[in-house]
């Protein structure tokens, strides 16, 4: 087991002179923020493999190793979302995961997410009125491209080229095989992965499905005008919440309204100096930080007293959210990497005339996909192949989670990966985007995989589960 092989000896390979071939995996025990032990180091990949030269990306890498007395040799690969999160900044949240107990977790940062490869393009920290922008503008991205290329090749960061570098780490740590754990993008990742070796994987775990035919952003505007809708039915199932929230669907358009003819003027809180600042929210941004306020059963659950507050007049909430999560997105995410993972994989395969049949009648509409487009033309493409689109069909046990309520990958996703997918069973929860941490999926997850398997998996729990009642605020 790795906890015998490296923890043991305290292995911390040696660093490397410029002009050897480096030592690929470098490792050092650590105690983790909840006193356990655990490792922490980089693992070194060529930039391109297939030429064999050229320089060297060093992945981070964390593993948090199992805590329990019966542990078991097939960890679990913890693959992120975005694209362009780095896995190892999701490792605080499963320090105490009874995940834990029998299995190693490993977090890898994807190439292009993080230490030195970070392919980002970072805004200046300075005007909240930047974030309430719709993104991805032009002369932005054709700046973050001229510096990007003076020293990455940004063809080399697809995602499968990624589930070979996961590969080369698996076999580096010693594992014979693993469990694949995804959510949002981190799906994507698997599913690959699971095309390119599926003999690497024991079983996995989707949640939040982003299928191969997802071609992201198209189906954004569709899938948040759908998340609105069930919102705005909801209002309308009972007495006390048609008294709470009144006709919400005829609110909302009388606010899209307004602000078509007249953006808001709204005070926020600046981030960094904690001040009271004025800020523009337009019909875009309020449309945006609505597509974000449904992410995550908390905010979902405050969607109607937002929407209530801002026919009123109160367009604070939203302002506030759209800037809050817009920057943490930013800071986040290396936006580079997302374009080198979207432009060749999704938004080569949209074909324009598709794109009203997705956007038409939504609040969203067809902005986000016709930017992200037109960078597109411009950035770098790598080649992932002409099959890249075909569906991932392996026998491998595969558990997929949709929430009822995503406003992004919602369940028809997960149906249809599930679909090519023989020995898989598809769950349909109460809840937002990543459902796996709610009610009993904890404990259901941790069954699956200590079967391995789909089979006689008791899944009756999740009857009992239901979304939590809307917030009502005072007015």
């Amino acid at each position: 087991m790795l906890r015998h092989s490296i923890l043991a000896v305290g292995l911390l390979a040696p660093s490397f002179a410029q002009e050897q071939e480096p030592d690929l995996l470098e490792l050092e025990p650590f105690v983790d923020s909840a006193g356990k032990d655990a490792l922490r180091g980089v693992y070194r990949v060529r930039e391109n493999r297939t030429a064999g030269t050229g320089p060297w990306l060093e992945l981070d890498l964390v593993v948090l190793l199992a805590t329990g007395s019966s542990s078991v040799d097939d960890p679990i690969f913890y693959l992120f979302g975005g694209p362009g999160g780095p896995a190892t900044g999701a490792v605080g949240g499963f320090v105490d995961s009874p995940l834990r107990e029998r299995r190693d977790i490993v977090f890898v940062d994807q190439r292009g997410t993080g230490g030195n490869h970070r392919l980002a393009c970072p805004y200046e920290d300075t005007d909240p009125q930047s974030y309430l922008t719709p993104g991805f503008e032009e002369d932005h991205y054709r700046a973050c491209l001229e510096r990007l290329e003076a020293e990455f090749d940004l063809t080399q960061y697809t995602t499968p080229i990624a589930a070979h570098d996961l590969n080369e780490v698996r076999e580096a740590l010693g594992y014979e095989r693993v469990n694949l754990m995804g959510g949002s993008y981190g799906t994507r990742m698997a599913l690959v992965t699971l095309r390119e070796h599926p003999e690497m994987v024991r079983a996995a775990v989707l949640d939040g499905v982003a299928p191969i035919s997802f071609t992201n952003p198209l189906f954004h505007a569709w899938a948040a005008q759908r998340g609105w809708e069930q919102i705005a039915l909801e209002c309308k199932s009972t007495p006390a919440r048609i008294e709470a929230f009144g006709d919400l669907d005829a609110k909302f358009h009388k606010i899209l309204e307004r602000l078509e003819k007249e953006p808001a003027q709204v005070a926020v809180r600046d981030p960094n100096s904690g001040q009271s600042v004025k800020v523009t929210l337009t019909r875009d941004a309020f449309c945006e930080a609505l597509r974000t306020l449904m992410y995550y059963t908390g905010g979902n659950r405050q969607v109607p007293d937002a929407v209530c507050k801002a026919y009123e007049g109160d367009y604070a909430p939203f302002a506030q959210r759209g800037l809050g999560i817009n920057r943490a997105l930013r800071q986040m995410l290396a936006m580079g990497m997302l374009l080198s993972v979207t432009c060749p994989e999704d938004l080569a395969r949209i074909d324009p005339a598709t794109i009203p049949r997705w956007t038409k009648g939504t609040f969203l509409g067809d902005i986000r996909v016709q930017r992200q487009m037109a960078l597109c033309e411009f950035w770098p493409q790598g080649e992932v192949g002409e099959d890249y689109g075909e569906p991932v069909s392996v026998d491998v046990p595969t558990l997929l989670l949709s929430g009822t309520h995503d406003p992004v990958t919602p369940p028809e996703f997960g149906a249809a990966a599930a679909e090519h997918l023989p020995n898989s069973l598809h769950l349909v929860v109460p809840g937002c985007h990543g459902v796996g941490r709610s009610g009993c999926l904890p404990e259901l997850v941790s069954a699956f995989l200590d079967a391995g398997s789909v089979e006689a998996l008791d899944a009756s729990c999740i009857e009992s589960m239901s979304m939590p009642p809307f917030a009502v605020s005072g007015r």
